[in-house]
């Protein structure tokens, strides 16, 4: 492993959906998410790096120290039983116990020294981790429509239902689409939280990677087409950084590039643009995408 980032970073990242539903709602029947006052689109910060994890998995084979913590079906107790056996001591204090069974994870899995965990259980109790990678909801461009579609099925699951009277047998079901949204997201990487958890440019890379790649690796009939658009990073010179993030993601802009009375049907109906002139000194500006 690499050391630890010594750079501050933020980044804008944009990516769409087509005839898909990119993160359904569970209290509102699993339609597409989206803010009620507005209709533009949400995706959730977890959703996100719920794709991430997954692609840092598959291409890493979940091996040391890329390890994932959160993954399907894990028992998440027995597996910081797996940090207490490997920092045991007689006699040593609880608090110090913590620290080193909270150090032992942050070294051996990728999403707990990326994006932080709280591992205070009441066995194997592991502390907290804030970590360094933090991302908000990504937000669609314009307001969304989803839709409702009717789906059928041909075949039965039983002889009885097979000798029904009641017509051809088809059971009907609803799957919620977008017909398209632009959804933007940003994030922020702090390098003192990476010096915490020793989050590095070898785990950085790996995060820009599963970004550019993770929607190929996660299609579904649910997601339709899912699609990285845009990934702009920028560093800063310094730990503290030198620009106020919000300035930085203004750079960042995204219009529509044909009629705006027609509702958009693929990327090609926005035009991005990144203001490279007025990136301030100390940072630069690094388009991954």
């Amino acid at each position: 492993m690499s050391e630890p980032i010594k750079n501050r970073c933020e980044f804008v990242y944009l990516f769409d959906v087509e005839n898909g539903n990119p993160n359904g709602d569970p209290d509102a029947g699993n339609m597409p998410r989206l803010d009620p006052e507005t209709n533009y689109g949400l995706v959730t910060d977890v959703c996100l790096k719920r794709k991430i994890r997954n692609y840092v998995e598959l291409a890493k084979g979940n091996a040391d120290p890329f390890e994932i913590y959160v993954r399907e079906k894990a028992v998440l107790g027995t597996v910081q039983g797996r940090a207490h056996a490997a920092v045991a001591k007689e006699g040593g204090k609880k608090a110090d116990v913590i620290k080193e069974a909270r150090d032992w994870m942050c070294a051996h899995f990728f999403d707990v020294r990326t994006f932080g965990a709280v591992m205070s259980l009441k066995e194997n109790n592991c502390g907290q981790v804030r970590g360094p990678v933090q991302l908000n909801f990504a937000r669609s461009i314009e307001p969304i429509v989803p839709l409702e579609v009717s789906i059928t099925r041909m075949a039965v699951a039983t002889e009885k239902e097979a000798e029904s009277q009641s017509g051809d047998n088809r059971t009907m079901g609803r799957k919620h689409i977008v017909p398209y949204a632009l959804y933007r997201a940003e994030g922020f990487v702090s390098a003192h939280l990476a010096a915490q958890t020793g989050f590095s440019e070898d785990d950085l890379a790996l995060l820009w990677e599963a970004l550019a790649n993770m929607f190929d690796h996660d299609h579904s009939a649910a997601r339709g087409k899912m699609s990285a658009r845009t990934l702009v990073v920028f560093k800063h010179d310094s730990a503290l950084g030198n620009a106020p993030a919000q300035k930085l993601f203004d750079l960042v802009g995204v219009a529509r590039a044909t009629d705006p009375d027609s509702p958009a049907r693929s990327f090609a109906d926005y035009a991005v643009t990144v203001d490279k002139t007025g990136v301030p000194a100390g940072v630069a500006l690094i388009e991954k995408l």
